[in-house]
């Protein structure tokens, strides 16, 4: 059952796609920035609405308040990264825009990439790391000075359920480069998502949104652990069960 639900919803992405990635190449050329961006976040609407149908897929949502307000108000999403449901959902969910930094090789994914492509985000040669990171930072202050959120994941790729990748510093060095605060954010997507996978299950998804950590004055590694201290820790909250083998580990011998 759960084969024949997860293929049609990857049929509805597919079928979707298509007229919302055409709407937004074609106005491209012609449209402000954050009109490209209402059309992509409808389909990302599409997407998620689906799931919900095809799939029993649901989602709760904690910490709304901790979110800054104002126009203008800069932050940096730095998000646990189990599955695709995450980069789908967030801008869903965010009450401003978002912009992913993201390697350019999703560009060459026909419509989808084409699309973000299109968007003002940040695409980086992940081969080039010290002009990749100047990009990022330069296009950051851009963006964050237009009202335009930076979300980025910290472990760099998708880490199956109960596990912690490796944190990398570059949210926090575009952070301590920008004065934005981080706002740290928990999803335990994979439980109904597995990283890797078409498969979906029926579930909630829980999302927890941390208070916003400031960064000036802060070293990017001393604020990177602090953020990856507090994912962790939410994360083991939020789905017990998935660290059921870590918490029966016998206590080390003094």
């Amino acid at each position: 059952m759960a084969l024949l639900r997860s293929t049609i919803h990857v049929l509805w992405m597919l079928v979707t796609v298509v007229p919302y990635a055409l709407a937004i190449v074609l106005l491209s050329p012609f449209a402000k920035p954050y009109t490209l961006y209402r059309i992509a976040r409808g389909w990302l609407q599409q997407v998620m609405r689906g799931l919900t149908v095809f799939c029993g897929v649901r989602w709760r949502v904690h910490g709304m308040e901790n979110l800054p307000t104002g126009q203008t108000s800069p932050a940096i999403l730095l998000v646990k990264h189990q599955s695709t449901l995450e980069t789908f959902l967030m801008p869903v969910l965010m009450p401003h825009p978002l912009a992913y930094v993201f390697k350019r090789e999703l560009l060459y994914i026909p419509f989808f990439g084409w699309a973000i492509g299109r968007l003002d985000m940040v695409h980086i040669d992940r081969s080039q790391r010290a002009q990749a990171f100047n990009k990022v930072v330069e296009q950051g202050k851009r963006l964050l000075a237009q009202g335009v959120w930076v979300i980025m994941f910290p472990e760099g790729t998708r880490i199956p359920r109960g596990r912690a990748g490796t944190y990398k510093s570059g949210g926090t060095r575009l952070a301590v480069a920008t004065g934005a605060p981080v706002i740290p954010i928990a999803v335990t997507s994979a439980r109904c998502w597995p990283r890797k996978s078409m498969l979906k299950f029926p579930g909630v998804v829980d999302v927890s949104i941390g208070k916003p950590i400031p960064s000036t004055g802060r070293e990017a590694d001393e604020l990177m652990r602090e953020v990856e201290a507090w994912i962790e820790a939410e994360m083991r909250r939020l789905d017990p069960e998935a660290y059921v083998q870590e918490s029966s580990q016998p206590a080390a011998q003094v």
